[in-house]
């Protein structure tokens, strides 16, 4: 992502919203074991067993812990600030749990291998909801939609109220461009989710940029600036939404360059200043921080 390097600079013409409430959690737990937030995948523990995760949206949340030969432990977190907790996976998993780690490690590596393993999965525990939805994920990132789609299906006759199935199933049908069904899949997944599912919210967010970018190729600059304008606004909410989880970044960076596409300079850099809070140390940092010179620049030009 660069910074727009055309552009002309534009008075403050929104503003970025305020940050959302967030906490600070210690996660205490076993070594190497993985932690979700509300499906949102936060990191792994050091080999003290703690994870330290600086930015937990508030409200009600529920957290995971999985660590590989175990069963995974899910639990509420509570609404109220709270700087630590203990949460220690101690039941041996069986063969079905196995076989679905194993699916779940293979997704990163041979996707072939992976369905393999999660159809192995589902044949040790039929109606396994986990490992329906890994494999859909994985029938969707090879290209099998068709596939997929139907694996969705038979997981939300099993789990009707599935926000995670529907975000997934919004995905889908955006990679073959059938924006009516990803769009009602993507909304359905956030009302599921009671208002909070950050990658139906990406979703959106991705393919209303799409959108902006074929109406600008063909010349529709109003309809460029509308798809862009509901692109930043569901992006931005997924930015809220993932706090200091690791997928937060990329969005960080997307939200940024519409912005930049908006001429909303101000909004960009404020953005991005809010990113440098965030991840520091990231290795996007040095990039990010050269957009805000870039920009800063542009906005000492005169007209």
């Amino acid at each position: 992502m660069t910074a727009a390097s055309n552009a002309q600079p534009a008075r403050k013409t929104s503003q970025v919203a305020a940050a959302p409430v967030m906490r600070s959690l210690t996660v205490i737990t076993k070594p190497n074991a993985s932690v979700w937030i509300d499906g949102v995948r936060f990191g792994k523990a050091d080999e003290t067993g703690r994870l330290v995760i600086k930015g937990v949206p508030a409200g009600r949340r529920s957290i995971r812990i999985r660590l590989d030969s175990f069963i995974e432990v899910v639990t509420n977190l509570p609404p109220a600030t709270k700087h630590e907790i203990a949460i220690d996976p101690v039941d041996k998993a069986g063969a079905p749990e196995l076989a679905y780690q194993n699916a779940e490690r293979l997704t990163a590596s041979d996707r072939q291998k992976a369905i393999a393993a999660y159809d192995e999965t589902l044949r040790l525990r039929p109606g396994y909801p986990e490992a329906l939805l890994g494999l859909a994920r994985v029938l969707s990132d090879s290209g099998n939609y068709e596939r997929s789609l139907k694996v969705l299906a038979d997981l939300k006759r099993l789990k009707p109220r599935f926000a995670e199935a529907s975000a997934v199933e919004g995905r889908v049908y955006k990679e073959l461009d059938d924006e009516k069904n990803a769009v009602a899949a993507f909304r359905r997944a956030i009302a599921e989710g009671g208002g909070y599912e950050p990658e139906a919210y990406a979703g959106l967010g991705l393919l209303y940029k799409e959108k902006a970018e074929d109406a600008g190729s063909a010349g529709d600059f109003a309809g460029e600036s509308a798809a862009y304008t509901e692109a930043s606004r569901n992006l931005t909410v997924a930015v809220k939404q993932l706090g200091t989880a690791p997928d937060a970044i990329v969005i960080f960076q997307l939200l940024g360059l519409i912005y930049e596409r908006q001429k909303k300079f101000d909004d960009a850099i404020a953005l991005y200043k809010d990113f440098l809070k965030l991840f520091p140390d990231s290795p996007e940092a040095t990039a990010v921080r050269s957009f805000i010179v870039q920009i800063e620049k542009q906005l000492v030009q005169p007209d």
